[in-house]
C-alpha cells in the first residue's frame, strides 16, 4: 500500500502484506475497502484483502477458482470473474455481503489453439474486461488468437471473434466513448483497433499497429494497453524493449499511429495504469522490482519520467 502525492504523483510506501501467494493482478471493490487479488498458482485462487487495516488483512480464506494460473480478474455483472491462463478458462464467483468471494458458480473452458509452437498449443485466457455498458464481458485469449464475448450476468457465451493467427492477444481497453476497443498483442507486437457495438455485443477488428518501431532488433512482448480519458492517446507497456509506447488516435478512434517509445525506467514493464488525475502513468516493472511514474505531456501524450519506488516483483497498480 502507498500514499499518493497529488501534486507530484509520487508514491510513499505505507505497508504491505504477503497473505496472498503470487498476487499477479488486482481489482478494487466499489467503496475502496476490499481489494481482490488472483493467486497465480497451478491450483489458482482469488482472495479478498481489507486494505483499510494496517497492515492489510485477508477477508476470509482464499477461494479456489477451479482453474490454473489465473492472471487477471474483474468485477462484472455483480460477480468476480477471473481469467485462468494455465487452464484456458474463465471463472465467475459471487461476491458475499462482507466482500469475500464465494465458491465458483460457473467455469467456462475455451477450446482451440494457434500457430505458435510453444505459446499456443491450447487456450490461455489472459484478461477479462467488462464493457462500459455493463452488459458484456470480453475475455482475451492468447492461446487461440481470439476475444470471446459473454453476456452478463453468467457469464453466458455469446460469440467468439478471431484475430490474426499468431498475434497472441493479451489485454484489452475501451475508448472512453465505449464504441471502440484496443487489444494488445503479446506475440506480434501490435495493437488491434476494434469497433464495438454494445447493442449487439459485436466486436469487429479494424487493423493492427506496431507498438515498437520496425527494425528494433529486440524481442518485445507487450503487456498492457491504456487509453487516455479524452480518447486522444493510447499507451502500451513493452516488455523486453522496456518501454512505454505512445500512440495517437484520430477522432473516430479507428486509426492508431505510433508516435514514439519512452524508456520505462526499469525492466520488464508488466502493467501500466493511469493515475486518478489522468495526467500521470504508473508502470509496474516486474523484473527490476519497482513502480515508476511519468507526467504526460497534454499536447503530445508523451510521458516524462517523474520518479520511482521499490516494489518487489511489481505486477499491478490500482488506485482507490
Amino acid at each position: 500500500m502507498a500514499d499518493v502525492d497529488d501534486e507530484t504523483g509520487s508514491l510513499r510506501i505505507r505497508n504491505s502484506t504477503d497473505a496472498v501467494v503470487n498476487p499477479s493482478y488486482l481489482a478494487l471493490a466499489p467503496g475502496g475497502r476490499v481489494l481482490y487479488a488472483v493467486s497465480e498458482t497451478d491450483d489458482g485462487a482469488v482472495a479478498a484483502v481489507d486494505v483499510r487495516q494496517d497492515p492489510p488483512a485477508l477477508v476470509g480464506a482464499a477461494v479456489p477458482v477451479l482453474g490454473a494460473a489465473p492472471t487477471h480478474l474483474a468485477l462484472a455483472g455483480g460477480q468476480l470473474v477471473t481469467a485462468n491462463y494455465g487452464s484456458g478458462s474463465v471463472t465467475a464467483l459471487p461476491v458475499l455481503a462482507d466482500g469475500r468471494p464465494g465458491e465458483p458458480v460457473a467455469v467456462v473452458r475455451h477450446e482451440g489453439s494457434g500457430p505458435h509452437p510453444e505459446r499456443q498449443r491450447g487456450p490461455h485466457a489472459h484478461a477479462v474486461v467488462a464493457d462500459p455498458s455493463g452488459r458484456w464481458l470480453l475475455a482475451v485469449d492468447l492461446g487461440i488468437d481470439a476475444v470471446r464475448v459473454y453476456a452478463l450476468p453468467g457469464p453466458r457465451p455469446h460469440r467468439e471473434v478471431r484475430l490474426r493467427p499468431g498475434s497472441g492477444p493479451r489485454h484489452l481497453a475501451f475508448h472512453p466513448r465505449g464504441d471502440r476497443a484496443y487489444v494488445i498483442n503479446e506475440l506480434a507486437p501490435t495493437i488491434t483497433a476494434c469497433r464495438w457495438d454494445a447493442a449487439s455485443g459485436v466486436l469487429e477488428p479494424l487493423g493492427e499497429t506496431r507498438v515498437v518501431p520496425e527494425g528494433t532488433g529486440v524481442e518485445t512482448y507487450p503487456a498492457e494497453v491504456v487509453v487516455s480519458g479524452d480518447g486522444r492517446f493510447v499507451w502500451a507497456a513493452n516488455r523486453g524493449h522496456d518501454s512505454v509506447a505512445t500512440l495517437a488516435l484520430d477522432a473516430s478512434g479507428d486509426r492508431v499511429e505510433l508516435v514514439t517509445t519512452t524508456p520505462c525506467g526499469g525492466h520488464w514493464p508488466r502493467d501500466l495504469t493511469l493515475g486518478p488525475s489522468g495526467r500521470r502513468l504508473y508502470v509496474s516493472n516486474e523484473r527490476s522490482g519497482d513502480v515508476t511514474w511519468f507526467d504526460i505531456d497534454p499536447s503530445s501524450g508523451v510521458p516524462r519520467h517523474g520518479g520511482s519506488v521499490p516494489a518487489p516483483a511489481a505486477s499491478c497498480v490500482v488506485f482507490g
